[in-house]
């Protein structure tokens, strides 16, 4: 916005006089933000926050603190449980999932986690007419979106 010499009187006049900046935006037309900046570049006198307080805090009161009671408790020495054994991994034999171009029409093509992962995997079920999904991930990819009140179904 350019300021003509006119508006930047008539924000500082209104601006000693207190008014607010929504009041003097209105006046002039234009944002109660662009009249802050524009009072900031001034170096007109700031004003006080409304947020702010003026006054003093008011106390808060608050209970000493009691202490605690110590528990006279023998003193024992607690051994960590031992570790459970973990089972040995168990070695499932997949069939070898092929590249994504080497499937074909019939087979879902829904991505089984992480490609850069070793265990990264197409599920290749059998895949719906005309989609590349099975009937399971097909269900996850294709959400109808909810009719709005009013439409026709």
């Amino acid at each position: 916005m350019d300021w003509t010499p006119e508006q930047i009187n008539q924000l500082t006049r209104m601006w000693n006089e207190g008014l607010s900046t929504a009041e003097i935006g209105k006046h002039l037309g234009i944002s109660k933000n662009a009249v802050v900046g524009k009072a900031h570049r001034l170096h007109l006198p700031p004003r006080p926050s409304p947020i702010r307080r003026t006054g003093p805090r008011p106390a808060v009161a608050r209970a000493p603190a009691q202490p605690r009671p110590v528990q006279q408790q023998q003193q024992q020495v607690q051994q960590p449980p031992a570790p459970r054994p973990v089972p040995a991994p168990v070695a499932v034999a997949r069939p070898v999932t092929p590249r994504v171009l080497e499937l074909s029409s019939q087979t879902c093509r829904w991505p089984i986690g992480h490609p850069g992962d070793a265990g990264f995997r197409f599920c290749t079920e059998h895949a719906l007419q005309g989609k590349p999904y099975c009937a399971e991930h097909s269900a996850l990819a294709y959400v109808k979106k909810p009719a709005k009140a009013g439409e026709a179904a």
